[in-house]
């Protein structure tokens, strides 16, 4: 007779940042019942937290702020420090348009206010194994948005066809991963005017509107730099967000770290 041996538990070290003290320790207190989960950190979200996460690198961040307005910033920072980093934020309400802006960030769970806490495990365990999160009413929001996608696809398929220089594309994938023209030309040692000159060409040549849409359709087609289109809009847009946070110090101790 044949004995089965039980599958053993998965190790999810997690990191949780939540604004309310009070709620991140509840909930920390809570996902630690599991044998397989493990809260290895807990703060507040600050420039101190992000580097905590750099440094231990958790496969799970969770995090719960008080207003959205960053978070898509906080998410960049993380998974670019982080590769594979599995993000899940517990959001205020069932907006579609800051959803859809998280999600091209680079979260893969999103939770409302209400989610009990076993549902918050529920999520970890999920997105630990590949699966991804999304409230019921929030899921036509990311059908609609990926149709409409495909119009200016198609739209832009005959002038792809014409084609892109090595050169345009390589000035392409250094701008996608929030390059100024500046530190394009630093890079490939060319004047700022002659960047400038070979973005120009190329949204000629796709037929977009603006660099962003250009750089939205460059990451669609699979040649980017997989950072998430995102990545493009916010820092073409505005210079990098840096040092925002204040810078708080925080504690640690052999079984998990926390930052006041």
């Amino acid at each position: 007779m044949e004995t089965l041996e039980s599958e053993s538990l998965p190790s999810i070290d997690l990191i949780i940042l939540a604004e309310n003290r009070l709620i991140r320790e509840a909930l920390a207190k809570y996902l630690q019942r599991g044998d397989d989960i493990h809260v290895i950190a807990t703060g507040s979200l600050t420039s101190d937290s992000l580097q905590l996460v750099a440094d231990l690198k958790p496969h799970v961040l969770i995090l719960d702020p008080t207003g959205l307005s960053l978070c898509a910033q906080v998410i960049l920072q993380a998974i670019r420090a982080v590769p594979g980093l599995k993000v899940v934020l517990i959001g205020m309400e069932a907006d579609s348009v800051m959803f859809l802006r998280l999600v091209r960030a680079g979260i893969v769970g999103y939770l409302l206010k209400d989610a009990s806490a076993g549902e918050v495990a529920a999520a970890v365990r999920s997105v630990y194994e590949g699966k991804a999160i999304c409230p019921p009413q929030l899921c036509l929001a990311l059908f609609e948005w990926f149709a409409h996608q495909e119009i200016p696809l198609s739209n832009l398929n005959s002038k792809l066809q014409v084609g892109l220089t090595r050169r345009e594309v390589e000035i392409l994938q250094i701008i996608s991963c929030g390059c100024t023209n500046k530190e394009v030309a630093a890079r490939l040692n060319l004047s700022e005017q002659t960047v400038k000159n070979h973005v120009h060409r190329v949204l000629h040549k796709m037929g977009a509107p603006n660099r962003l849409k250009a750089l939205e359709v460059f990451h669609m087609w699979g040649l980017g730099r997989n950072l998430g289109t995102i990545e493009a809009t916010e820092h073409i847009a505005a210079t990098w967000l840096k040092d925002t946070y204040t810078r708080p110090a925080y504690t640690r101790d052999q079984n998990a770290h926390s930052i006041p």
